[in-house]
């Protein structure tokens, strides 16, 4: 008996010290490989000063009307992400793409990420570029801060334009995130490992290879950095705190929604029923994945262009 539980203590024993060796490896690995790109990630845009920090915004054409661009939660480089629908719409309109503390070039920031915040430091941005009028665009988690948004800055916001944007009372928005423990991964290696073995998101999709390249080291240094991180805890609450709040009735409100979300009980009609709470509303159902710009840029700057010159 006691040569059995020597036994498989000896095993145990040697599969934690496996383990421990493996994560060993993987957080040199990972180390090593975070300073060495470092070192590629090249400029893009213009930093905006924006309490006392910088913040990326990247700046294309110059129609005579603007487009604030905002990202979805955890875009690693907005600008770049950005870059099929600012090709199509840049032609016709000024396109500022805001990268918000955290994402893409900008600078980290100790500020909670409230969506108060968020908003004030995102129109602080819009401001020192001197624009003070504009249509407000944004993909998923910007629907929200869009609603504050607008609320506060009416009288600068044209129009507001959703590309699978979130919406108030969304089901599953009211989980607790598992923030600590991917910030342990990310540490660790765990997170460059993970990613390595998902493959490329952006692979068959209208991006150069030097782009991809660009978006996946700027998306490993972002993930779970502590701007990140912070943004992620709050999520729930953001959301409570937009539950009731619609958008001002005057407000044309143009909607780019999955046609079918299986992760999202009532997906589309949630949309359907925040255009119908505003004068002008408008849903367009498109046949794609939630970053609908990736592979839908021509058909959502084409209906744009219809709506906003009607």
């Amino acid at each position: 008996m006691k040569k059995l539980l020597r036994i498989v203590l000896t095993g145990v024993a040697a599969l934690v010290a496996l383990v421990l060796a493996g994560l060993l490896t993987t957080t040199i690995v990972n180390t090593a490989a975070s300073a060495s790109e470092a070192s590629r990630i090249e400029d893009y845009g213009q930093r905006v000063t924006v309490d006392g920090k910088h913040m990326n915004v990247l700046v294309e054409g110059d129609g005579e009307q603007t487009i604030v661009l905002l990202p979805g939660f955890g875009t690693g480089s907005p600008a770049l992400d950005f870059s099929p629908l600012i090709a199509e719409l840049s032609p016709m309109y000024r396109v500022v793409a805001v990268e918000p503390f955290g994402y893409g070039l900008s600078d980290q920031t100790d500020v909670p990420r409230t969506t108060s915040h968020i908003v004030d430091e995102v129109h602080e941005a819009v401001q020192g570029l001197g624009i003070d009028e504009y249509v407000l665009m944004g993909h998923s988690i910007a629907g929200i801060y869009a609603l504050e948004y607008v609320e506060r800055f009416r009288d600068e916001v044209t129009a507001f334009v959703g590309i699978d944007s979130s919406v108030p009372g969304q089901p599953g928005m009211d989980a607790n995130l598992p923030v600590d423990a991917m910030r342990a991964a990310k540490a660790l290696g765990i997170t460059r490992v993970v990613t390595a073995m998902a493959g490329d998101p952006y692979a068959d999709l209208p991006y150069d290879q030097a782009t991809r390249e660009q978006l996946g080291m700027i998306s490993l240094r972002n993930t779970s950095s502590s701007t990140y991180s912070d943004e992620m805890s709050r999520i729930a609450a953001n959301f409570r705190d937009a539950r009731g709040k619609t958008f001002p009735a005057d407000l044309p409100v143009l909607l780019f929604v999955q046609a079918d979300n299986p992760t999202v009980e009532g997906w589309l009609p949630l949309h359907e029923e925040q255009a119908a709470s505003v004068d002008r509303g408008e849903v367009v159902p498109l046949d794609a994945d939630h970053y609908l710009h990736h592979t839908k840029s021509p058909e959502i700057a084409a209906a744009v262009e219809r709506f906003l010159g009607r």
